[in-house]
């Protein structure tokens, strides 16, 4: 008889990612697809859009090609109904959600001066408070599920002043994110849900590099978003209850998982 082999970890896992259609967001749900895995992407790019590669729907498809299922949910994560209405379509679709990736995220590299009351109001209202109403809706279905996971994708929490000086506003948002990612991990640890944080080492090869930061030039020197979605696999492929409250480096994840050519990743 010829023994069966083994499902991959994340075979039949229903993983909701906030901020799914490019990207970060895509390349991690494209990466649990190749397992079997139920993708429920949320994301406000419904129409293409002259800047950006691709919308939730072209997305979904790319999900569905690498094996997965799809379902994408046009949602804007500051209204919390949406999201509330997202998660019971999830989990009238799937029957329950197993993880939740915080990957939303709204970015802005300038000083106080030049960041107005209006931009900083946005990126709260996706980094902090989205990130909250995300893990608010789920929680009661993390409850339920085997092997539980939260995984916020925001740096690990580092109060040097050079790290927030020279942004602060947005540096404000991405550590609001690290504190839920760690307060989660202590709150939820009687429930069995691990709460982790991972972050990348470099910049990575995404619309906000391109358009925001730095141009071609900067994405030559980026990595690839695969090194997150190969490092978010990992994670999330582990024991929930024996892998909870880290601040997770990509590269670091990969390391320890064995993997010894990070050039792939260039």
């Amino acid at each position: 008889m010829v023994p069966t082999a083994p499902k991959p970890p994340l075979s039949g896992k229903t993983i909701l990612v906030s901020g799914g259609s490019r990207g970060i967001g895509l390349a991690i749900a494209k990466r649990a697809g190749r397992d079997g895995a139920n993708l429920v992407l949320l994301a406000k790019t419904d129409q293409p859009h002259p800047k950006l590669e691709g919308t939730i729907h072209t997305a979904a498809a790319e999900v569905e090609a690498a094996g997965g299922q799809a379902l994408p949910i046009v949602t804007d994560i500051r209204q919390p109904a949406e999201v509330q209405a997202a998660v019971e379509k999830a989990v009238e679709r799937f029957g329950g959600i197993d993880i939740l990736v915080n990957n939303a995220s709204a970015i802005r590299l300038t000083g106080t001066a030049e960041t107005s009351v209006k931009r900083y109001d946005l990126m709260h209202e996706v980094n902090g408070r989205g990130t909250y109403a995300c893990a608010y809706a789920c929680l009661p279905f993390l409850k339920k599920a085997q092997n539980p996971h939260i995984l916020t994708l925001s740096p690990p929490l580092n109060l040097r002043p050079e790290w927030f000086g020279p942004y602060p506003a947005y540096a404000v948002t991405k550590c609001t994110m690290s504190l839920f990612a760690m307060a989660w991990a202590e709150e939820f640890r009687a429930f069995g849900i691990a709460s982790n944080a991972l972050w990348p080492r470099t910049t990575i090869g995404t619309a906000a590099i391109k358009n925001i930061i730095g141009g071609e030039e900067m994405m030559q020197k980026s990595r690839t978003p695969d090194i997150m979605a190969d490092a978010a696999h990992h994670i999330l492929s582990q024991p929930s209850q024996g892998c909870t409250g880290s601040f997770f480096i990509d590269d670091e994840v990969l390391l320890a998982a064995g993997v010894r050519d990070l050039s792939v990743y260039d």
